[in-house]
């Protein structure tokens, strides 16, 4: 059994549209508190303890655990907003500049973790106050790391993505298909 270690929406569709049997459980870690690691190591020490919460409740599960977390031009690592003040700060961080978009995932099973970082980078236009003031009433950048979701109404403001664009989204999947795979889950062809 499959276990993704989170209740992000997001990741659960890209999930179901590999085509992957799971069901989801939010672990409850704190994705506040870890020493000065660098953005990878950081994205994917929140990824393992999402998914050694979840494993320590089902032992013989297979558990998936993911972090996305933006670094902004100026190596400023962006998690998602607290409210709509640091929303829109973020907003304002990265419009106009070139950000790395980096999840880590971590895939546990029979106490063997396998950690993978995967990095994309995304190129925001310019944008304006006003832009920034409509995006953030719409509700859409809360629970979304760096203040938008490009699977939504953020793609407005994105003009290049150098790499995965699911991994933009939560998970890469061609990624996390392999990773799968190797832990003996049964990833269906199309998942590439």
């Amino acid at each position: 059994m499959l276990i993704l270690a989170s209740a992000s929406p997001r990741r659960r569709d890209l999930l179901t549209h590999m085509g992957v049997q799971f069901r989801s459980e939010a672990a409850d870690v704190d994705e506040t508190s870890a020493a000065r690691l660098i953005p990878e190591d950081l994205a994917l020490e929140f990824a393992r303890r999402k998914a050694r919460a979840v494993a320590a409740r089902h032992p013989n599960a297979i558990v998936l655990g993911a972090d996305t977390l933006v670094v902004a031009a100026d190596g400023e690592v962006l998690g998602k907003p607290r409210d709509a003040d640091d929303a829109s700060r973020m907003l304002r961080k990265l419009s106009g500049t070139t950000q790395r978009v980096i999840t880590g995932v971590c895939v546990l099973h029979a106490g063997v973790e396998t950690l993978e970082a995967v990095t994309t980078r995304v190129t925001m236009r310019s944008i304006t106050a006003h832009e920034i003031g409509t995006y953030v009433a719409s509700g859409e950048p809360f629970g979304k790391a760096g203040a938008y979701a490009i699977q939504e109404a953020g793609d407005r403001f994105v003009t290049d993505v150098e790499g995965s664009w699911t991994n933009v989204v939560g998970l890469p999947t061609r990624r996390v298909a392999s990773m799968l795979r190797t832990a003996g889950v049964l990833v269906p062809e199309r998942a590439r």
